[in-house]
């Protein structure tokens, strides 16, 4: 058995494994071992710079979810902004869920903003579910204060799906917009530049969010789109 599994499965958590089953149907069950996310990471951190760690990077794909995950906080670990786009564009493929996919954020993609535009743009291009959902994740992360311009939300506004995960990240983006660029994504809902399911998903997620106003709220509900009922 691989070192590295060793490790994983002297860290199993049952109890989480369960938890970990209900949340993730898309992954095998008997492929969990049952990590908790700061154990995961915590091992990262210990692997950081190995030669093991080198190696597992190499080994795609991997059998097990933990094994995934330990790979994303293994790329958050990279330093080198050349490094970690190569690391993510070899281990994106591979994403099957959306746990792993939305617990990397690589630090370093942040001191590059410019940089990273393009790539996010072609990872929001992709067909591949869990690529396109990162790329807007990235988009969200590094580009909704500061760094914020308008046409980044026609970028998402864009993105036209079929896959659930894919339109969720939409809707999380828009209600993460309405939260910090209010006035610049209000329009989008207005005009109703959404699909219906992820417009009302982008206005619930919003007025459950703290950080948008209840006036705000308040006029979000009222750009709910309700369906009549057939008789």
């Amino acid at each position: 058995m691989p070192k590295i599994r060793e490790k994983l499965l002297a860290l199993q958590d049952l109890g989480y494994r369960d938890l970990a089953m209900g949340l993730i149907p898309a992954v095998d069950r008997d492929m969990i071992i049952g990590v908790r996310t700061p154990d995961i990471r915590r091992l990262a951190k210990a692997l950081r710079g190995t030669e093991e760690a080198a190696v597992f990077l190499q080994e795609l794909p991997h059998a097990y979810y933990d094994e995934n995950n330990l790979h994303a906080a293994l790329i958050a670990e990279i330093r080198d902004f050349d490094a970690c786009i190569a690391a993510l564009d070899a281990f994106l493929p591979f994403v099957d869920n959306w746990a792993t996919c939305d617990m990397m954020s690589p630090p370093c993609l942040g001191k590059r903003r410019e940089a990273l535009l393009p790539h996010i743009r072609c990872w929001m291009a992709s067909n591949h579910t869990y690529i396109c959902r990162f790329g807007m994740g990235m988009l969200m992360r590094w580009f909704l204060d500061d760094a914020f311009d308008p046409i980044y939300l026609d970028w998402v506004a864009a993105v036209r799906s079929e896959e659930y995960y894919v339109n969720m990240m939409i809707a999380w983006y828009f209600a993460t917009a309405l939260a910090k660029q209010y006035d610049a994504a209000l329009p989008y809902i207005t005009a109703r530049r959404l699909d219906l399911w992820t417009h009302n998903k982008a206005i619930q997620k919003a007025c459950e969010s703290y950080r948008v106003t209840e006036a705000h709220k308040t006029e979000l509900k009222a750009l709910k789109i309700t369906t009549k009922k057939r008789d």
